[in-house]
């Protein structure tokens, strides 16, 4: 299968909506879930919603496939796993920065309970 027939537009059409510019949107969606202390599963619709205005867009300013379904699964698996990880990383400064004394960064996605001194 070529990439046309997978996302239903071309590779450069992709990187640039998906990748760029809706890839962006599903960060600031996962950030802004995180500062709302929103569970983790309020992602998902937030994503499948992105990936709608992801495939509209590639239609009506690129000529894409609107209703390609393989397309529209990928393109919501990409928004979802980026989503997460700007939730994940939104979540862990929140709590590093909101309570100092109980917890302390361990990377970019995580934290851990401050050790006794």
């Amino acid at each position: 299968m070529t990439w046309q027939m997978l996302f239903g537009t071309s590779p450069s059409v992709s990187l640039a909506v998906t990748g760029i510019f809706m890839a962006g949107c599903a960060i600031m969606a996962g950030r802004s879930l995180a500062a709302l202390w929103r569970p983790w599963w309020h992602v998902a619709p937030y994503a499948a919603l992105l990936a709608i205005a992801d495939r509209y867009l590639i239609y009506a300013l690129f000529g894409g496939e609107l209703l390609s379904a393989i397309g529209y699964l990928l393109d919501a698996v990409f928004l979802l796993i980026i989503a997460l990880l700007g939730y994940l990383e939104a979540r862990a400064g929140l709590m590093v920065r909101q309570y100092p004394w109980l917890f302390e960064r361990l990377g970019p996605f995580a934290w851990r309970r401050r050790r006794a001194r």
